[in-house]
């Protein structure tokens, strides 16, 4: 027999369950992330369905996903009420398109440092990861020349 996907768990079942810390549910919860209910003695209760969500964030976290784009892909998604197939499907499909974008990013990157690595020249002019006399430096601060941001008018090395 199936629960229900509104049957309420404990913070302990809940952390138990998820292999979540109690506090990282607290933190979760302060973020929007999850939601619980209280009971009169102020106890938090989380409904079943919210161990999808929590599972989701634990893998995010693991793989070193900011709690801020897991937190934009869930937006559509209702925390006062079980999700619908449909719901979980936008979300996931959008969710998608930015994960898609982060790997193309790594593997940019490791395509870079592996011929860079893989060379053994050290050439600071044959590099394609250095900013020579700091062309980037007018297009913003950070990491440029592998995020796609750097403009396709700017200068390569």
């Amino acid at each position: 027999m199936t629960s229900p996907p509104d049957d309420l768990l404990s913070i302990g079942e809940t952390s138990r369950r998820t292999g979540t810390a109690v506090s990282a549910l607290r933190y979760y919860e302060d973020l929007g992330l999850i939601a619980s209910v209280r009971t009169s003695g102020n106890h938090r209760l989380y409904a079943r369905h919210m161990l999808r969500r929590i599972s989701l964030i634990s893998i995010a976290k693991t793989l070193g996903i900011p709690l801020k784009s897991v937190q934009d892909a869930f937006s559509t998604v209702p925390l006062d009420r079980a999700p619908t197939h449909k719901e979980w499907q936008v979300a996931s499909r959008r969710w998608k398109r930015e994960l898609e974008e982060r790997r193309r990013g790594i593997e940019r990157l490791e395509n870079e440092l592996t011929s860079c690595i893989g060379c053994g020249c050290l050439s600071l002019k044959a590099c394609a990861l250095l900013n020579p006399d700091d062309t980037l430096g007018t297009t913003g601060q950070g990491a440029r020349r592998l995020s796609g941001i750097a403009d396709a008018d700017t200068p390569s090395p």
